[in-house]
Formats: C-alpha cells, sequence, structure tokens
C-alpha cells in the first residue's frame, strides 16, 4: 500500500473520530437537560443531570470534575453546553490516547489509519448480549465502555494516560527517575483519583506488589521508595473523597456481599460475567505462554483481577446500596484488557490451519463485542436509556 493511500486512509479515519466526537457531543448535550422526572421511559436517561444539579443546585463537590462543572455551567450562561462539549473533547481525546497505547504496548512505532481504526473500536466494546443472562444490554454485565456516567469518561481517559506513563517510568526507574517524571506520574494519580478513586484502588496494589518483587530481587530500595512516593499524593484524596461520600453524616459505609451487586439486574450473573469478557478469555487461553513472559499483559490481568474481586464482594451500605459504585475501577481494568488482549490476537500466528481457525474464532468473538457496542451507542445516541433491554 502506497504512502499516498495510508495518508488519504487515516485522514478518513480523522473524520470517523470526528463524527464520532460530533454524536457525542449530541449524546451529552440531551442527556444533560433530560427530564428524569417524567414517568415510563426517560429519553438520554442518563447520570448527569444529577451530576450537574449536585453541583449547581447542592454545591456538592464531591470530585474534581464538580470544580469544572460549575465553571464551564457559569461561561455558558447557565446552559450545560460547557459540560456537554467538554465530555465530547474528552472522548475524542481517549481515542486518540488509547492508539498511542496500542502503539506503545504492541511496540509499533508508526501511527496509521490501521491504529487508529483500533483505537476506535476499543472504546466501542461492549459485552456480548444474551437475554438469557440478562436483559439489560449494560446494567446486566460488566462495560468497559460507558456513556453514561461523566465521571467515568472523565476517569478514563487520566487512568488510561496514567497507566501508560507508569509503564514508562517503570522500565527506567531502578535508573533513577527525574523531578519531572515523578511529579507528572504523582499529579496524573491525583487527578485520576480526584475524578474518581476506583482507578487507584485497582492499581495501586498491583504497583505494589511489583515494587515489592522489585524489592526481593535485591533492586535499590531507594529507587523504588521514591517510585512509590508519588502515590502518596492521591491516597490523600481518597481521604478526602472516603470524608465526603462516606463521612459519619453521610449515613453510608461499605460492607462485603459477594455477587450481591452483579445479580441485581442479572437472571443469571456468573453467565454473564463470562459474556462481558469472552473475547479477552479465549485471548488469554490462546495467549496463556506470553502472560509470564511480558510483565505488562500480567500486571494487566492481575489489574483485571483484583477490579474483578472488588466489583464482587464490595458493597455500599446505605441510600446507594444499590448503584454499585464499585463497578467502576473493574470497568476500567476490562477496558485496558480488551486493549491489551487485541494486540496478543493480531499478534497470534497464523501458520497451520488450527492456528487460522483459531485466529478467526476470536475474531468472530471480537465482532460480536463490536458489535453490541456499536448497536448500543448508536441506540443511546438515537434518544435510548442506558436501561434499554433488547
Amino acid at each position: 500500500m502506497t504512502s499516498i493511500k495510508k495518508d488519504s486512509l487515516r485522514r478518513i479515519m480523522h473524520i470517523v473520530v470526528i463524527l464520532y466526537g460530533l454524536a457525542c457531543l449530541w449524546l451529552f448535550y440531551h442527556q444533560s437537560v433530560a427530564d428524569l422526572s417524567v414517568e415510563g421511559a426517560i429519553p438520554y436517561q442518563s447520570d448527569l443531570p444529577l451530576h450537574i444539579s449536585m453541583i449547581v443546585e447542592d454545591g456538592w463537590y464531591y470530585s474534581f470534575t464538580a470544580y469544572a462543572y460549575k465553571v464551564l455551567h457559569v461561561l455558558a450562561g447557565g446552559t450545560t453546553v460547557g459540560i456537554a462539549l467538554m465530555l465530547a473533547v474528552i472522548s475524542v481525546a481517549t481515542i486518540y490516547v488509547t492508539e498511542r497505547a496500542i502503539c506503545y504496548l504492541s511496540e509499533e512505532k508508526e501511527m496509521g489509519w490501521k491504529t487508529l481504526l483500533l483505537a476506535l473500536c476499543t472504546n466501542l466494546v461492549m459485552p456480548i448480549y444474551v437475554e438469557y443472562a440478562g436483559v439489560y444490554r449494560y446494567v446486566s454485565y460488566q462495560v468497559p465502555n460507558i456513556w453514561h456516567n461523566s465521571t467515568y469518561i472523565c476517569m478514563k481517559l487520566f487512568a488510561l494516560m496514567t497507566f501508560l506513563y507508569y509503564f514508562k517510568l517503570e522500565k527506567k526507574y531502578c535508573d533513577g527517575i527525574t523531578v519531572k517524571e515523578w511529579l507528572v506520574f504523582a499529579i496524573l494519580n491525583v487527578i485520576t483519583t480526584g475524578i474518581k478513586p476506583s482507578f487507584l484502588l485497582a492499581f495501586s496494589p498491583i504497583m505494589g506488589i511489583f515494587l515489592l518483587v522489585d524489592l526481593f530481587k535485591r533492586m535499590s530500595f531507594k529507587r523504588i521508595l521514591i517510585f512509590g512516593s508519588a502515590l502518596l499524593p492521591s491516597g490523600a484524596v481518597v481521604l478526602w473523597q472516603n470524608a465526603v461520600l462516606f463521612g459519619s453524616d453521610t449515613g453510608n459505609g461499605m460492607t462485603i456481599n459477594p455477587w450481591y451487586t452483579f445479580s441485581l439486574h442479572a437472571d443469571r450473573p456468573k453467565l454473564a460475567v463470562l459474556l462481558s469478557v469472552a473475547f479477552c478469555g479465549v485471548v488469554i487461553l490462546m495467549t496463556l505462554k506470553n502472560v509470564f513472559k511480558d510483565k505488562k499483559y500480567l500486571f494487566t490481568i492481575l489489574m483485571v483481577v483484583l477490579g474483578f474481586l472488588e466489583a464482587l464482594c464490595l458493597v455500599e451500605s446505605g441510600k446507594r446500596s444499590v448503584d454499585g459504585n464499585f463497578l467502576w475501577g473493574y470497568s476500567f481494568c476490562l477496558f485496558v484488557l480488551f486493549l491489551y488482549t487485541t494486540i496478543q490476537w493480531l499478534r497470534y500466528p497464523r501458520k497451520t490451519m488450527v492456528q487460522k481457525a483459531i485466529y478467526a474464532g476470536m475474531t468472530l468473538v471480537y465482532g460480536a463485542h463490536l458489535y453490541c457496542g456499536v448497536l448500543f451507542f448508536v441506540r443511546l445516541v438515537c434518544g435510548e436509556s442506558y436501561w434499554m433491554k433488547w
């Protein structure tokens, strides 16, 4: 393929991403002005009007996004246009950061139309919908991509940036990291945690395990301490959020209740869990030998396991007990798992007939995830609630 044709295809993909951004702008604006008080099916139902009203009307600053929403609401003359535009820009930016992640994790030096297409697809995949497992396309399953919760949309971008920057520093921290690098990593963690603490709860323990392994390998304790200390500022943010969300006057707390959240809206929650990660599971089984050869692959899988256990077991007590707020961290874990297993799928050898058949099977499963995701997104843009059933 000539370079001119490649450039043309990349320009086409840029246009496709812009169209996706415009669709997101349409979606987020209509979500922001949706009337949640009407009975029955609510067009463009989402959490966004609640998030905005908690800030504008109640003055409840539970997330860093609250400060941005307040400023944008004032600048836009009391309308929600600025907030919708910000969320659309973040959604588009996430695609381009995803492309950088694909190139970095796959060691692909050149960004082309294929990498941008893959990044867009990664931001569209959803669980394979089977009515027998759960009738709701979103709430019956665990999903990597979410368009109805604005704080998750914002967190996903910064969490991905933090995730990538960690791998960049992990390769070199034993030789020393600069003050600038330490500050960038610390600030990324603070921003991500300030938006939603979910990422840190799944990420930091796994990072701690890897640092502990390095310590047992007799790597410099000083270097390990410096690298690990970059998480401390985000720990202070968690304490602030804990006071806001779980303070003594809130009536909220945490409890352990396995399968409670997963069973709220799924008829067969265990099957729903499997359908949510069908492609990832197949790819991991077929590339199991690569897991322990690739630290980034192993780190991702361990983070997913921890995120799953947190979502499976932890439940909020009080008025938010049915909100499933411990699912957000697992959702991001699924996002990076889809990202990494997609790379493994495309790298899978296709020399023998058996390998070709396995690759074709993985392709079909991925296609099912992508079909369900595109269908879900299109129906959201057309006005359906995220509670859609079929």
